[in-house]
């Protein structure tokens, strides 16, 4: 902080491990209530998070910002660290959206074949690989 920006530290986490894990002077994530802000020196929080865009500014002056697809789950923030704990998370600068549109329609795909009667899978999964599939494509601005 010698240039005096006020950073802290931020952590986006899926079950595969660390996405993103550094300093940053803002984050902003899809709060299940509305996007919710983070800057140095916030109070405690603890909220859950939907899918979608999750913002990290590195240097807000300079525009510095990586966004990611983002699914749901839980964040927090205490003492100049936020955590984001999510099931997925991707660059939005690496989807693929051939890849995502081509997952978005295997899985709808099951999923009727389930209201058919055709098939066992689990329903809840193939609803999280939509949402995830959707997400993406629409943080690709395919949507």
């Amino acid at each position: 902080m010698a240039d005096g920006r006020r950073t802290f530290s931020i952590s986006l986490t899926t079950p595969d491990g660390a996405i993103f894990d550094d300093e940053a002077e803002m984050v902003i994530v899809p709060g299940a209530a509305g996007e919710i802000g983070v800057l140095a020196r916030h109070a405690p929080l603890i909220a859950l998070l939907k899918a979608g865009s999750t913002r990290v500014y590195t240097n807000r002056d300079a525009q510095e910002v990586q966004e990611f697809a983002t699914g749901p789950g839980f964040f927090t923030v205490e003492q100049d660290r936020a955590l984001a704990l999510v099931d997925t998370a991707v660059n939005v600068r690496e989807i693929d959206p051939a890849a995502a549109e081509e997952q978005l329609e295997q899985a709808k795909a099951e999923l009727e074949r389930i209201e058919r009667g055709e098939s066992e899978a689990d329903r809840w999964q193939l609803e999280q690989r939509i949402k995830a599939a959707e997400n993406q494509l629409a943080a690709a601005g395919r949507t």
